[in-house]
């Protein structure tokens, strides 16, 4: 018994050292103001007030809500969709499709970025080489315009083998039964997936759209080394997590930055619980 508490305390032990401790500085950093003379002076909330105000900041946030809105219904829709098509049985070499369609997800989010940026290159990239081949202009998938969705696509290629592992498994814990009874009432593939399996693996498709949120406002790798192919697209603010970056790391204000580090925590929190309620409500409705 002794031996259970000391492996737990151990655990809350490294829990308060990793991560309360650094979440309680940040905060208490957050409350300060750095000025040229006199220093360091408690402000209150004058940095979050400034952060409500700063267009930097409301302009990285609306990157990551267009990106959060388009990007990630797609990657769960190809997710959802492998993952039927795998556990319907009907998919020839499964165990191959389902490893290559997982390979992404193992490479460093960084070699990711570095390959698909080469491969956006208008001058030096395959993609522009096949469009050249053919007689075509190639099209600049690193200017200001399409460089969010050349990052929509980066992230999907990166993410829909796991968020499709997550959704297998939950499939094949569905028992067959529901599935042989539908099939002699005379039901196909399609209605199979539509009224028994998407419905039983709700819980599991939440817990993939309660992760990509997190994910997308976290964007980071994607845009800060993109920004070395791409720098007229890409500012030192075009994310909220790469603004934060560059305001403690080149700007040396970190009191703002642990502002605005808070304040995409209290948004990601504020947007996973309306998405979680909404679900709640849907399943209280249906019974």
């Amino acid at each position: 018994m002794r031996a259970a508490y000391a492996l737990v305390l151990l655990f809350f032990i490294v829990f308060a050292l990793m991560l309360v401790v650094p979440l309680v500085y940040s905060a208490y950093l957050s409350l300060f103001q750095s000025q040229l003379i006199g220093g360091q002076h408690f402000a209150w909330f004058a940095n979050y007030i400034r952060a409500f105000t700063d267009p930097k900041f409301l302009t990285g946030l609306g990157h990551m809500a267009l990106f959060l809105v388009v990007q990630v219904p797609i990657m769960l829709g190809v997710a959802l969709f492998i993952a039927l098509a795998l556990d319907s049985g009907r998919a020839r070499g499964s165990k191959a499709l389902r490893l290559i369609v997982f390979i992404p997800y193992a490479v460093p989010g960084v070699v990711a970025t570095l390959m698909w940026g080469y491969l956006y290159g208008p001058q030096f990239g395959p993609i522009a080489q096949l469009f050249q081949a053919v007689g075509i202009s190639p099209p600049d998938l690193l200017n200001s315009s399409t460089i969010l969705g050349s990052m929509m696509n980066i992230v999907t290629w990166e993410f829909v083998g796991y968020n499709m592992i997550i959704m297998y498994a939950a499939l094949r814990s569905i028992p067959t039964e529901l599935y042989e009874a539908a099939e002699i009432d005379g039901a196909g593939q399609w209605r199979i997936a539509w009224s028994i399996k998407i419905p039983a693996i709700r819980p599991a498709i939440l817990l993939t759209v309660i992760f990509s949120i997190i994910g997308t406002f976290q964007l980071f790798n994607e845009p800060n080394l993109l920004a070395g192919v791409a720098p007229t697209a890409i500012g030192d603010s075009y994310t909220p997590n790469l603004y934060a970056y560059n305001l403690a790391f080149i700007n040396q204000d970190v009191n703002y930055a642990a502002a605005i580090a808070f304040l995409l925590g209290v948004v990601i929190a504020v947007i996973s619980y309306i998405v979680q309620s909404a679900e709640a409500r849907r399943e209280g409705t249906a019974r």
